[in-house]
């Protein structure tokens, strides 16, 4: 069983704050990237949780490489296969970032090349206010490098659950749309970065 304390636990939790799920038909069987937009620490569980209970696989999940400097929380990540990520306003030295990040994005293609899923929030954090920020190109990279499909996601509610700031979570439900699985024709990153952010506004405002 895949990651059993999660499925049978934490997923179970999590569903508490979920209100409805829609499109899971469209979860790929194959290797694929979910995107999803961010305005929660509640997406970093609520987006996971979905995708392995839809799949039985293992996942990887782009984090903020800051989470990791608590011992605890990165035992936490490394056991559910969070790969770091030095992100500007956290990692001043851009030689570090390059580095950190080149990692990154080889590991996250060994995971697709694994059979694993790989699960990336384009914005590169969380929003501030709920609203949808502008797209990185780290997911359209990883695509196209990967030859997998992106499957966009959008998230509507999760900010009332735990928007940034706040220590304890609301008791308030989410509700998750799933779109279909995106594949691209060209190889222009922000183009098709643009077409990923498109779907996710769509998604996450359905």
């Amino acid at each position: 069983m895949v990651h059993p304390f999660g499925k049978l636990f934490l997923a179970n939790f999590i569903s508490l704050y979920i209100k409805k799920i829609e499109g899971k038909n469209y979860i790929p069987k194959d290797p694929f990237i979910a995107v999803s937009n961010h305005a929660s620490f509640a997406d970093d569980l609520i987006i996971p949780s979905i995708i392995v209970k839809s799949t039985n696989k293992k996942i990887r999940t782009y984090v903020n490489s800051r989470f990791y400097k608590s011992a605890p929380l990165k035992i936490f990540l490394d056991h559910y296969g969070c790969i770091p990520v030095d992100v500007g306003k956290d990692v001043k030295e851009e030689e570090k970032r390059k580095k950190t990040n080149q990692k990154a994005f080889k590991l996250a293609k060994q995971a697709l090349k694994e059979d694993k899923n790989v699960i990336i929030f384009p914005e590169g954090g969380r929003s501030h206010d709920g609203k949808l920020k502008k797209g990185k190109v780290g997911a359209a990279k990883l695509a196209l490098a990967a030859k997998v499909p992106v499957l966009p996601i959008g998230i509507r509610g999760s900010y009332d659950i735990l928007p940034k700031g706040a220590k304890f979570p609301r008791f308030k439900r989410a509700t998750v749309h799933i779109g279909k699985p995106l594949t691209f024709s060209t190889s222009n990153l922000e183009e098709i970065t643009g077409k990923i952010m498109t779907q996710i506004q769509k998604l996450s405002q359905t």
